[in-house]
């Protein structure tokens, strides 16, 4: 299922939302000017890496706490930061506008932070470094499935041979998306891999996804508007 739009208009404009888009495709844009050796480098200095980060204290602390910031900010193609922000563009409007600018800001930031916390205890042996938003933005996706459950998502959906375009309500949009990247995890730690392999940050997901939902009660602000869940 792809989501194209939800039918909840944002009631404040999204300014946080758009800089964090901003600011993503502008670290993505400097990527693109380095060499790809500059690049290898770059992205093993500000992506997390677990094994560094169990390493400790040969590293100081400062050097493998930095990338649980700066690895949110980084990606590894254009379908990757284009889809991640095609998801944060349609969710990440209306959980500002429930939480504030400021709230919103913080919010993401714990989700990203939280869920790369949640891969590294995962994959503790991995020597390749972890980049992309999706850990902060599945926290958003977890927390505008709390927010409005109810709400109708437009979605893309294979079926059969044919392709359609469907209402669905967001909890099942969501809960879909969610079940996904646990089966997929599950799936991945069954399956005994390399710890210089690459792949997808499953946990990730699911940590941030669980992190956004239950950080949206302690910090939201209450719906003074007509739409409630």
């Amino acid at each position: 299922m792809f989501p194209f739009r939800d039918n909840i208009p944002s009631r404040t404009f999204p300014f946080v939302t758009i800089l964090l888009i901003v600011a993503n495709a502008a670290v993505f844009f400097f990527e693109l000017s380095l060499s790809p050796r500059t690049l290898e480098r770059f992205i093993n200095d500000f992506g997390v890496v677990p094994a560094e980060v169990f390493a400790w204290p040969t590293e100081s602390i400062d050097v493998l706490l930095l990338p649980f910031l700066t690895s949110m900010f980084i990606h590894g193609g254009w379908l990757h930061i284009i889809g991640n922000m095609w998801y944060l563009w349609i969710f990440g409007d209306n959980v500002e506008d429930r939480l504030g600018h400021i709230r919103f800001l913080i919010f993401y930031l714990l989700c990203g932070v939280g869920a790369g916390i949640v891969h590294t205890f995962l994959n503790s042996a991995s020597v390749v470094p972890s980049v992309g938003a999706s850990g902060a933005i599945a926290g958003v996706l977890g927390a505008y499935a709390i927010s409005y459950p109810t709400a109708r998502v437009l979605t893309l959906v294979p079926i059969l041979f044919f392709i359609q375009i469907i209402e669905i309500p967001a909890a099942f949009v969501l809960g879909f998306w969610f079940l996904m990247q646990f089966l997929s995890g599950t799936a991945s730690l069954a399956v005994a891999t390399s710890a210089n392999a690459g792949g997808v940050a499953w946990w990730a997901h699911v940590g941030g996804f669980v992190i956004g939902m239950l950080l949206i009660g302690r910090l939201a602000r209450r719906l003074r508007y007509g739409y409630r869940n």
